[in-house]
């Protein structure tokens, strides 16, 4: 038995001061307060001074980093990419895919299924992905942001359950224009699988989004990004997407997709239990500047931008970083920034049982940060202890 004591520990909904979290076999066992219990004696104990102890980050969008693309024929396994992510407090991600040629697709789908069915039983300090991210093919022309025209495809239950049987049914995440001929029965279709059905790269109408609601979408991608611009006149889907307490939705938090103050007007609108981070990240995350694939696209990074021609195209945004902007430019205190990055998105991709929180029973993905929220150890089903 491992007992971990810090300064102060965010379940993330409970504060606890001077925290024990007892670990074993990977699992958290019991967490009290020293000021009411006592270390039992047969522990062995990490004590990480005056560090906050957060749930591990969670990344529900994400392309790749440390030089790896997911959507590269080359990775049959994403180990340089989850070792920046764990570096960066991110235990959990769902690799996510980007409009591309229908085959390359499909075999990227079958290589990603096999890296979540070995990352399911393996041990070490990697992230470890929970389920795909399909971004793309079902999405609008008129807001593809930097998805290639050509190999847009329009959404049908055929195409839907061919790239369903290339994940062999771990697509958890999908992201789909509401507008576009036939979304709403691939919404429905896709959502009674257990999908989790996102609205973006979208030019929809408010009446087109709420038939998306209804037909079963319950969240937004990159909100802002790729999307009809707020008018008061037509409020579009992004009228829906922040008015419904219903429909959760994600950001991208570096300063560059959103404006600071717009951030802001987000987070007041979406509350803190609605609200969540994504990178959306690319291979260069942790890389120097330079070019970097996108799939089939190339991409430059400079200046902290990622650039397909003069299109902006992704992130090197880490999670981390993200909490830090949320706290920095929304006003968020500690604990609603770090819930923003963990129990939210397992609550949106469905794994609060096994993801994005800290109790008695749940895997042992921890992120140890200073005070500045810097991480300085991540922690995966206990590994690194």
């Amino acid at each position: 038995m491992i007992a971990i004591t810090a300064g102060v520990l965010y379940t993330p909904l409970e504060r606890v001061d001077q925290p024990i979290v007892l670990v074993e076999d990977g699992v958290v066992g019991e967490i009290h307060s020293r000021a009411a219990s006592e270390t039992p004696r047969n522990a062995r104990v990490i004590d990480f001074g005056d560090a906050i102890l957060a749930p591990g980050f969670i990344d529900l969008h994400i392309h790749g980093a440390g030089g790896q693309d997911v959507m590269s024929p080359a990775s049959d396994g994403l180990s340089a990419m989850e070792t920046v992510l764990a570096r960066h407090g991110v235990c959990s991600y769902f690799p996510t895919t980007v409009t591309a040629p229908l085959e390359l697709i499909l075999s990227c789908l079958e290589r990603l299924a096999n890296v979540i069915d070995r990352a399911a039983n393996r041990t070490g300090q990697l992230a470890r992905p929970l389920g795909i991210h399909l971004e793309g093919p079902f999405l609008s022309h008129v807001r593809r942001g930097v998805h290639p025209t050509e190999y847009l495809q329009r959404p049908t239950v055929a195409l839907f359950e061919r790239l369903w049987q290339a994940a062999r049914g771990h697509i958890k995440l999908m992201t789909i224009a509401p507008e576009v001929d036939g979304a709403i029965e691939v919404i429905g279709e896709a959502a009674r699988r257990g999908v989790v059905i996102s609205l973006g790269h979208s030019d929809a109408s408010l009446e087109q989004t709420r038939a998306a609601v209804d037909a079963g979408a319950r969240h937004a991608t990159h909100t802002f990004n790729a999307m009809r611009p707020l008018s008061h006149h037509e409020p579009g889907i992004l009228g829906l997407i922040l008015s419904d307490p219903t429909v959760s939705a994600d950001i991208i938090l570096d300063g560059i997709h959103v404006h600071p103050a717009v951030i802001k007007l987000f987070m007041r609108m979406k509350g803190p239990d609605q609200a969540i981070l994504i990178s959306d990240g690319l291979s260069a995350t942790g890389m120097p500047e330079g070019h970097y694939r996108l799939g089939s696209m190339d991409i430059e990074v400079r200046g902290g931008k990622c650039l397909a021609g003069q299109t902006l195209a992704g992130s090197v945004l880490t999670l981390d970083q993200g909490v830090r902007n949320a706290m920095k430019f929304a006003d968020l205190n500690g604990q609603d920034a770090l819930r923003t990055a963990t129990l939210n998105p397992a609550k949106v991709a469905g794994i609060s049982a096994k993801a994005g929180a800290l109790g008695p029973g749940l895997p042992a993905d921890i992120v140890v940060l200073n005070r500045q929220y810097e991480v300085t150890r991540t922690i995966v089903h206990g590994c690194g202890l």
